[in-house]
């Protein structure tokens, strides 16, 4: 899209305001809004913005930021008014000198993305983002309860969920994201609504605008859209599976070989076995907060063992049967991110720990496809050598502070941001005084 087509939706959107976006290095979405008045010069020459308030971005010294939007990345936002109907554009974020901004996540995950480009490589990836839906339990409450009482894939023609999911998928629709379903998930409350893979640049623009908008028409409803990952002791969380594989420049899916056991290539092989080598300092950037943890525990379907499968989903990445004639659905799920990710920084670490494993020509272990790892004991994982995942974020960050190869994808700019932000975010929950421990010692001791 050029600015003369841009102008050209506008006009027919009946567009009055742009939103110009981008993220914190949390994944906090933030917005600068203008007026139409102001396009034409936001596109040629930018908008400047103080940035030293920002999560992760500058010091008060180095502020002077400037936004160049991404015309390709035009979407109306569905809910705002008529009268004042709004448009968004994510954008890209330079300093003052015409460099790019090292701290800004989108382009952290361009430039890691510019490595494959080089190759004739694609880096695709479907993402499944679960949430629930509450119902406000009080004016102010923190506790909200489920929004209704389905269950996996349950259908009742009576289901308020059911509308407002349909909103939920229409919006989206109107927003360019190609919608393939959506159901009730395991949890009561709890939903998932899929779309269709895409590169991963546009994929991680996708779960974001789909965050916003679950969050934006809920509201509508006086409900509480949730992405958080155990919003509820005893029930499932909400995860983000990511269907990941490479192509080449002629649309041909490089995870597929006809010859071997399990159809995979040795590209495949060695982006799996690189993931595996990185998962438990990734998790820290995957599943970056304090409640990611309550979520990654045995029993609830997480996978929290450090392993691949073709059909054992308690393995970490899973790579789905192959079907003939269906050779570029050859994938492989990661399935410990979550949806409280930042996506430009997740899907960089993951394809920065892939690449180590393509590179270096790592081995991938024996598939787990006959073992049920929730069932072993511990002794019996250490034997077979079957690592866990971390149990915890200071763990995760250790771990991830041990990483030069995530870290120097990240940029030391993005990682010591990102450390200092979710140490404190450590400590502040360290100091807290919770329900469970008023509950299990305020009258005993």
């Amino acid at each position: 899209m050029d600015l003369n087509d841009l102008f050209f939706r506008i006009e027919e959107d009946l567009v009055k305001f742009l939103s110009l976006q981008f993220t914190d290095v949390t994944g906090a979405v933030k917005s600068l809004d203008i007026p139409i008045s102001r396009v034409e010069g936001a596109v040629q020459e930018g908008v400047w913005f103080d940035g030293s308030s920002v999560e992760g971005f500058a010091r008060i010294q180095e502020s002077d930021m400037r936004l160049m939007p991404d015309l390709d990345t035009y979407a109306v936002l569905p809910w705002s008014p008529v009268d004042s109907r709004r448009a968004r554009i994510f954008c890209d974020i330079f300093l003052p000198d015409g460099s790019p901004f090292m701290g800004d996540p989108r382009g952290i995950l361009k430039r890691i993305l510019e490595r494959i480009k080089s190759r004739g490589w694609t880096f695709n990836v479907g993402p499944e983002p679960e949430f629930f839906l509450f119902k406000r339990n009080g004016p102010a409450s923190i506790h909200p309860v489920p929004h209704d009482v389905g269950g996996y894939f349950d259908f009742s023609a009576t289901d308020e969920a059911v509308r407002v999911r349909t909103q939920l998928m229409a919006a989206l629709g109107s927003m360019g994201l190609v919608v393939e379903m959506g159901h009730h998930e395991v949890a009561l409350g709890q939903h998932e609504i899929d779309f269709e893979y895409a590169d991963a640049l546009k994929a991680a623009d996708n779960i974001l605008t789909l965050k916003y908008t679950v969050k934006a028409i809920a509201a509508q409803y006086d409900l509480v859209a949730s992405f958080m990952p155990k919003p509820i002791f005893g029930i499932n969380g909400s995860g983000m599976h990511c269907h990941q594989s490479l192509f080449d420049s002629h649309g041909k899916n490089l995870f597929f070989d006809p010859d071997d056991q399990y159809n995979l290539s040795d590209l495949a092989y060695g982006f799996i076995a690189g993931q595996l080598h990185h998962a438990r300092a990734f998790s820290a950037i995957v599943a970056p907060t304090i409640n990611s943890y309550k979520r990654l525990v045995p029993g609830y379907e997480a996978p929290v063992y450090v392993g691949w499968a073709q059909i054992n989903r308690s393995a970490l990445i899973r790579t789905p049967l192959y079907a003939p004639g269906l050779e570029n659905s050859i994938r492989a799920e990661l399935r410990c991110p979550d949806p409280s990710a930042n996506p430009y920084l997740a899907l960089t670490v993951m394809l920065a720990a892939a690449l180590d494993g393509i590179e270096n020509s790592m081995s991938a272990p024996e598939p787990l496809n006959d073992i049920n790892v929730y069932h072993l004991t511990r002794e019996e994982r250490e034997q077979i050598k079957i690592a866990e995942l971390p149990g915890s974020l200071a763990e995760a960050l250790r771990l991830l502070d041990q990483d030069e190869i995530l870290k120097e994808a990240l940029g030391p700019l993005a990682y010591e941001s990102f450390e200092r932000a979710k140490w404190a975010e450590v400590e502040e929950y360290r100091t807290r005084v919770t329900d469970w421990e008023l509950e299990r010692y305020l009258e005993i001791t």
